[in-house]
């Protein structure tokens, strides 16, 4: 079982560019992986202003509580503000309480391993917004919180 801690966060505003997939599609790594791929070579996440810190995010969202379920994935940056009406996904993280995995290894294969560990835990998930934060940009040992919306206690 992976470790994780409670954490309270406030809103959050990303801007980025998304698709819809879901994790039983075949081409749910290139669906994901080309966003990847465009954001940074496409000059998405320089083009971006107002970037709240250097940290790229993978988000999670409008998805339902079925595995099978398509949901929107949002490669994006915070930001401190949000932009005027144009070509980037602006997606507003909620406030409220997630549980933080921290994880250490390759960027790809370590976010899906945990991932598949994620799914299998018993958490009081809210499946509104679950993503990603990238706390470097080391492609084999990288350091990634991955935050799991929960219910509120009570």
């Amino acid at each position: 079982m992976m470790d994780y801690e409670i954490v309270m966060l406030e809103e959050k505003i990303a801007v980025g560019i998304s698709a819809r997939t879901n994790n039983l599609s075949p081409d749910m790594g290139a669906v994901i992986g080309g966003l990847w791929g465009r954001f940074y070579q496409e000059g998405i996440y320089a083009s971006i202003p107002d970037k709240a810190n250097e940290k790229a995010m993978g988000i999670y969202t409008e998805f339902a509580r079925d595995e099978k379920a398509d949901y929107t994935v949002v490669v994006a940056c915070e930001v401190t503000k949000e932009p005027a009406a144009g070509v980037y996904t602006v997606c507003r993280i909620p406030a409220g309480r997630y549980a933080r995995f921290v994880i250490h290894g390759d960027m790809v294969q370590a976010v899906g391993f945990a991932w598949q560990e994620i799914w299998k835990m018993d958490l009081p998930r809210t499946f509104v917004c679950d993503f990603e934060e990238y706390q470097d940009d080391s492609m084999e040992n990288a350091e990634i919180h991955i935050y799991v919306g929960l219910e509120a206690e009570g």
